[in-house]
């Protein structure tokens, strides 16, 4: 895998539901782009299974650098959130937050067994997931006259490059979007045209 390359979900995914002995596992994944969302959505299926004992979660965010975070909610140390962001780790997906709901059924399952609902829920909510790769990109800047534009879109063309936005005035502004394994060499091809400048966007 390139490492300009990441898996995320598209989407939420359905809740799926896991038993055992009585007790009912509820899980769900949901696509996040900052810790902020959990705590709603963690509120949220508290309103909804208002009889439930855990609301258990983990959640991994960064495409390169990983931040994650797993909460027990109440449950024996490490036997929801770690068993729920290990599916994590294991379906490789990022930007993702998966939560196990847990309504007590009258029996209680021992740490084995509750590693063992907690892992197969998360692990079911992952498969329930529309999985999609993304690639993290750099945007560049063009600058350049008229008499540069066919040179710089036969470039762009060439290369297979994203235009983001295009503005055509006394001279042209492109902004374009490259594959970050790609962007040194972009930069380059494009420094070595004359009457031509490009910066990186911040």
């Amino acid at each position: 895998m390139e490492d300009d390359r990441y898996k995320t979900i598209a989407r939420p995914s359905s809740e799926v539901l896991f038993k055992d002995r009585k007790s009912k596992f509820f899980a769900q994944a949901f696509p996040i782009q900052s810790e902020g969302e959990v705590k709603p959505i963690v509120e949220e299926l508290r309103k909804k299974h208002h009889t439930a004992n855990h609301v258990c979660y983990a959640w991994q965010l960064g495409e390169k650098e990983h931040a994650y975070r797993a909460n027990d909610d109440g449950e024996p140390n490490n036997s929801a959130g770690m068993p729920i962001y290990g599916q994590i780790q294991s379906f490789d997906v990022t930007n993702v937050l998966v939560t196990v709901t847990r309504i007590f059924g009258g029996t209680k399952l021992g740490v084995g067994g509750l590693i063992q609902a907690y892992r197969a829920a998360a692990q079911m909510a992952l498969e329930d997931s529309k999985i999609i790769e993304k690639t993290l990109t750099t945007k560049f800047q063009l600058r350049f006259g008229y008499p540069e534009m066919d040179k710089v879109m036969r470039g762009i063309k060439q290369r297979g490059l994203d235009m983001v936005s295009q503005k055509m005035e006394m001279d042209c502004e492109l902004i374009i979007s490259v594959r970050e394994s790609e962007a040194e060499q972009t930069q380059q091809f494009f420094e070595e045209m004359q009457h031509v400048r490009i910066k990186k966007m911040e």
